[in-house]
C-alpha cells in the first residue's frame, strides 16, 4: 500500500468543496443523517479505495470498505459505503468518486495487460513509467502496484537509464563501452539500463553488455530479431520493449521473445463507471 499523506487527500477534497455544497446548504438538509455507497457498474480490478476512504473520513464520515485495492470485483458489486450527515456526504461524493473512477481505470488496464501477457509468458511483467498525469503520481503508483504491475522508474534519480538525449552530450555518442563503463564506476550499486532506438544501436549496446536493454518503438519483427541475436551477444542482458505498448498492441509482441513491457498507456485508460447513491437514514 502506498502511503498517501492526509494533506494530499485533503487537497483533493478542497479542489471541489472549499466552500461546501451550496445546494445542500440552500435546501437546509445538511444535518440530515444519511448513507452513501459506491458501486462498480462494470466490474474489474479496483484501486483508489484507501485514498477515497481517507478523504471521506476527513469529513467526519464513518466509512466501511467492502473490498480492498487490487481485488477483482463483479459488475454491480459495492466497493465502499459511508454514513454521516448530508452536508459531509454531499461534499465527499464527487471528490471520492473521481479518485475511485480514475484509479480503477488504471488498475484494470494494467490487470488486463498482465492477463493477456501471461497467457503466453506466465512470468512476464508490465512496468509503468514515470510519465504520469501531473498530480496523480501517488494514485497511479498505488493503482499499478495493486494490479500486479511494476513501477519502471518513480523518478530520474532512482535508477540509471541512458537515453540518446544523454549520449548526444558525450564526446562519442556511439562509444557504448565507455559510457556503460563510466556508469558502472559512478553508480556501482545500480543496474545499467540503456535505450536503443534502432537495430544498429541495439547491437552496439549489447556488445557493451548492459544489464538491461530497452528497445524503443521497435516493430515485433525487429524486436524478435534483436532477442534472437542477444542470446549470442549478451545472454545475461535483460530485454525490454517500450514505446507504443498498449492493451491493443501488446498481442502483436507476445511471440517476439521479450517478456518485459514498458508503458504509460494505463494512465490514460477509460475511467471506471462508479455509481454513487445517497439515501437518508430511516429514522422512523
Amino acid at each position: 500500500m502506498i502511503f498517501i499523506p492526509q494533506a494530499q487527500t485533503d487537497a483533493w477534497l478542497l479542489e471541489d468543496i472549499a466552500q461546501g455544497d451550496l445546494t445542500t446548504r440552500a435546501l437546509g438538509i445538511g444535518a440530515c443523517p444519511g448513507n452513501m455507497e459506491f458501486i462498480h457498474r462494470d466490474g474489474g480490478c479496483v484501486s483508489g479505495l484507501a485514498a477515497a476512504s481517507q478523504m471521506l473520513q476527513s469529513l467526519g464520515l464513518t466509512v466501511c470498505a467492502s473490498v480492498i485495492d487490487g481485488e477483482i470485483v463483479k459488475p454491480g458489486q459495492r466497493l465502499l459505503a459511508a454514513r454521516g450527515n448530508a452536508a459531509a456526504l454531499h461534499q465527499g461524493w464527487k471528490a471520492a468518486q473521481n479518485v475511485i473512477e480514475w484509479s480503477c481505470g488504471v488498475s484494470n488496464e494494467v490487470a488486463a495487460m498482465l492477463a493477456l501477457l501471461r497467457t503466453r509468458h506466465p512470468s512476464g511483467h508490465i512496468a509503468c513509467t514515470r510519465k504520469t498525469i501531473p498530480g496523480t503520481k501517488l494514485l497511479a503508483t498505488q493503482a499499478v502496484l495493486a494490479a500486479g504491475g511494476l513501477i519502471h522508474r518513480s523518478g530520474c534519480g532512482e535508477s540509471i537509464l541512458l537515453f540518446a538525449n544523454h549520449r548526444r552530450f558525450m564526446r562519442d555518442e556511439q562509444d557504448w563501452f565507455a559510457m556503460i563503463n563510466r556508469l558502472r564506476q559512478a553508480a556501482p550499486e545500480k543496474k545499467i539500463v540503456v535505450e536503443a532506438e534502432t537495430s544498429d544501436e541495439a547491437m552496439s549496446a549489447l556488445a557493451a553488455e548492459p544489464d538491461v536493454l530497452q528497445l524503443d518503438k521497435f516493430t515485433p519483427e525487429q524486436a524478435e530479431d534483436i532477442a534472437d541475436r542477444a542470446l549470442q551477444v549478451a545472454p545475461d542482458c535483460k530485454l525490454a520493449l517500450a514505446g507504443g505498448i498498449t492493451l491493443t498492441t501488446l498481442e502483436r509482441y507476445l511471440e517476439c521473445g521479450i517478456t518485459l513491457f514498458i508503458t504509460s498507456a494505463p494512465y490514460y485508460a477509460r475511467p471506471a463507471d462508479i455509481k454513487v447513491r445517497l439515501m437518508p437514514c430511516n429514522t422512523g
